[in-house]
């Protein structure tokens, strides 16, 4: 009795009366708790823990987003089998596929979860639906792709936003460098921007690449990279609790 269950799969997310929680974004959110918190799935952690500070500054109407996600969000077994395949072409041996429906290795499979009646993946409606609830705001009108490519740890996305007021990219730099949780690499004429390889193993949530999108009056592009196995499940989960602490609802 009076246990707080911090749960990390999907099956509580959208339930109405459980809150689904990025201690950076809503920690508020955590004070409604009935015994259950939600840990949002790793894609949209990362990309919310990015959006909220520029969503408060002018506010978000449309988030257009591709993913490219590593194979240790489906688990061990997918890494294995990257691990597996990669050395199999290398030796010129037959490819295995196990996990995954095709070949991994050296190649994107735009598939991740099962597919649903109105053609998304239920990973592409997770960050739909996900975005809305956590930034509490269910007229952010958010469309994805969410692609498996090649890759052991760290997601990376391809961000496009349009906000109702006009904002600079060095305004989302200014914003981003000042948020909690995230660290803002964006020097591309030095060859810097965030890469999986350098998210891998820290707790940060990365976003470079950021420029205005010239197609439209008020758009911003930007790119995220997070270790999703830290920020996108096991971090979140413990700064929820920490968060819990810090409220004194433990």
């Amino acid at each position: 009795a009076g246990t707080v269950v911090i749960d990390n799969t999907s099956a509580f997310r959208m339930d109405p009366q459980v809150p689904l929680v990025v201690p950076e974004v809503n920690p508020h959110a955590i004070e409604r708790h009935q015994g259950i918190i939600a840990n949002p799935n790793c894609s949209t952690i990362q990309m919310v823990v990015a959006l909220k500070p520029i969503h408060d500054a002018v506010t978000i109407t449309r988030i257009v987003v591709s993913t490219y996600q590593a194979v240790s969000g489906t688990g061990k077994e997918a890494i294995e089998e990257l691990d597996k395949q990669t050395r199999a072409i290398f030796n010129q041996q037959d490819i295995v596929c196990q996990v995954y429906p095709h070949q991994i290795a050296f190649n994107c499979l735009p598939h991740i979860d099962v597919f649903l009646d109105n053609g998304y993946s239920k990973e592409e409606m997770k960050m739909v639906n996900e975005t809305q609830k956590i930034m509490e705001d269910d007229q952010i009108r958010v469309t994805a792709t969410t692609v498996r490519v090649p890759v052991f740890y760290g997601h990376s996305e391809s961000i496009n936003i349009e906000t109702e007021k006009k904002i600079t990219p060095q305004e989302v730099r200014d914003l981003l460098a000042n948020a909690p949780g995230v660290k803002v690499v964006d020097e591309p004429q030095h060859n810097l921007y965030p890469l999986a390889t350098d998210a891998a193993g820290r707790d940060e949530t990365f976003v470079g690449r950021i420029r205005e999108d010239e197609s439209i009056a008020n758009g911003i592009n930007m790119w995220v990279v997070s270790d999703n196995l830290r920020k996108g499940a096991a971090l979140n989960a413990i700064q929820i609790a920490e968060a819990m602490i810090q409220q004194e609802l433990l």
